[in-house]
């Protein structure tokens, strides 16, 4: 049992809260930073920086950003985080005049009548943007003796937590809710956006953050940069298949999301081999990743380049995900963001996966209600007070502009987008209901499908998917023909193999051989070379059988 949960969120204080809201609503439409306080490590200059970079682009009022003298570590011990940053805050809110303190109606329970506690009564604010040098964790105090303890699990008799996740509830500050394990986050799965709100208890708080002070600020400009034109790309699931009592909840979440991804026309791709994507795997053009279970970064994301849409959302699901935010190399938080993610959520300490975010909570409410980033990852978290911490611009919301209208402006900007926008149209398509004739058809008599990689591998897919593998190769070498990157490398194995199952054994040697020469990097030319002897064999190169059969041997060994 987790302990005890203060749900004083109930549907009469909500309505109470209406006219507030409404207009809230209308300031923050003219000027979203308005809602915004952003708050710095005072005593590094890179902090400062990173807060006076957001506040300008996204307008936030001098008056709400504020510095306080904290330590320089990630990790901040909890008399501290008290006495520096959480009461201080409060405070300075209220001085502000951000929120306003007040008496607030608590409805009647099993174990207590209708009453009055303290909370917020008005805010101008719903979200706490944490600049890079304010400190990550709260390191676990073994003098904190809670009644409330004894009671919970031994696992969950722990006070550490994500300086995030603690500050979530700092609109409830004067009611003194206790500090061990997790408490149940009332908004949980909530559909009103506009609920989640000081005056009903919670304060969104994510962070710019990541292993150089330049990432953290990139992470509002390249969101600004998708909102303008939305986020595009490919989408990628990597599900564990385990039948592991325990574990299996996060397959579900993992399904449920790419399930919302390919209803919004997104194709995913899904990997449902027990390990992560292999090193090898050539993901291009990647806008969401969901992933789960290794300790380090790994597999495509370990590689030098990662093709990262801008906008681009990534997430791997591990109990240390955010052990450490200041590493390019460990864990997945830091590294996503290095490779040029833009959002990202992670664990700071063991949060056991039903102290994890659902991810397919937030791919609903950030994909299909187009929540903002703030508002999608906490409706995604079952509690609060915990392990979460939140990475990005939570203003940061893609999906807010309809896309029929972007490509309107594609056209009329002549934005290259524009094949984006058509790939997602023949993908709605077929997942509500059109057959994949009809979905080539479309391609076929558009011409931009002849300038464009993207929709020709496509169109390539769907032949594929017909039955017609000679249309699908000749659909294929056409995009092979304007692709580059991860994409001209997916091609090249697509197209490699397919003309070695079709016998022509000289097509597929060349293809190899091609790829090597291009992607000399390729991180599983082991793989590639054992491709090689075996085709070289059926076309009685001897020579070069056995170069590749030395080249095996060598990479085997390592």
């Amino acid at each position: 049992m987790t302990k005890r949960i203060y749900r004083e969120v109930k549907m009469k204080r909500v309505l109470a809260v209406c006219g507030l809201v409404c207009a809230w609503l209308a300031a923050a439409a003219e000027n979203p930073g308005s809602e915004v306080v952003v708050v710095y490590n005072s005593r590094m200059p890179e902090s400062k920086a990173t807060a006076e970079h957001y506040g300008k682009a996204r307008k936030v009022p001098p008056a709400q950003i504020v510095g306080f003298a904290l330590p320089s570590a990630e990790e901040m011990s909890r008399a501290d985080f008290q006495t520096d940053l959480q009461r201080p805050l409060f405070e300075f809110l209220e001085r502000q005049k951000l929120w306003k303190t007040g008496l607030q109606p608590v409805l009647a329970s099993t174990n207590k009548p209708a009453h009055n506690e303290p909370g917020i009564v008005a805010s101008k604010i719903r979200y706490a943007v944490l600049c890079y040098g304010v400190p990550v964790r709260i390191a676990k105090d073994p003098g904190v003796k809670e009644e409330a303890t004894e009671k919970m699990r031994p696992e969950m008799q722990r006070n550490e937590a994500a300086v995030d996740s603690e500050l979530a509830f700092l609109p409830l500050l004067e009611r003194k809710l206790p500090i061990s394990g997790p408490l149940a986050n009332p908004f949980f799965s909530a559909t009103n956006s506009a609920g989640l709100h000081p005056t009903n208890g919670l304060l969104m708080v994510a962070r710019l953050d990541g292993p150089t002070p330049e990432i953290a600020r990139g992470l509002v400009d390249k969101a600004m940069f998708a909102e303008q034109t939305g986020l595009w790309g490919n989408t990628y699931f990597d599900i564990r298949n385990t039948t592991e009592e325990g574990y299996k909840t996060g397959d579900v979440w993992i399904r449920n999301a790419a399930e919302i991804a390919r209803r919004l026309g997104f194709d995913p791709v899904v990997d449902e081999n027990p390990g992560t994507f292999p090193a090898g795997f050539p993901m291009s053009h990647i806008a969401f990743y969901v992933g789960w279970y290794d300790e380090h970064v790994s597999g495509p994301f370990a590689q030098p380049q990662v093709d990262f849409m801008p906008g681009a959302f990534a997430y791997h699901l591990h109990s240390l995900s955010a052990g450490t935010l200041r590493s390019a190399t460990r864990h997945w938080a830091g590294p996503l963001l290095a490779k040029g993610a833009t959002a990202t959520m992670g664990c700071v300490a063991e949060p056991y996966l039903a102290g994890t975010p659902d991810l397919g909570v937030f791919a609903s409410r950030f994909l299909f209600h187009a929540f903002s980033f703030g508002e999608s990852a906490y409706a995604s978290q079952p509690v609060l007070s915990w392990q979460t911490t939140v990475l990005g611009d939570p203003l940061y919301r893609p999906f807010a502009r309809n896309i029929d209208e972007l490509q309107q402006a594609f056209v009329r900007t002549g934005n290259p987008l524009l094949e984006w926008y058509y790939l997602r149209l023949v993908n709605l398509n077929v997942a509500n209901g059109k057959s994949i004739i009809e979905a080539a058809d479309l391609l076929e008599n558009l011409e931009l499908t002849k300038h464009s990689a993207i929709l020709a591998e496509r169109l390539a897919s769907l032949y594929a998917a017909q039955g017609k593998p000679s249309s699908a190769v000749h659909e294929y070498e056409q995009a092979l023909k304007l692709a580059s990157g991860p994409q001209k490398l997916k091609l090249l194995l697509i197209l490699a193999e397919r003309k070695s199952a079709a016998g022509d054994s000289a097509a597929a040697y060349g293809l190899f051989e091609g790829l090597l020469k291009e992607f000399p990097a390729y991180p599983d030319k082991l793989g590639v070379y054992r491709k090689l002897e075996d085709l070289a064999g059926k076309l009685n190169k001897t020579a070069e059988r056995e170069r590749f059969s030395n080249e095996v041997s060598s990479l085997s060994q390592k």
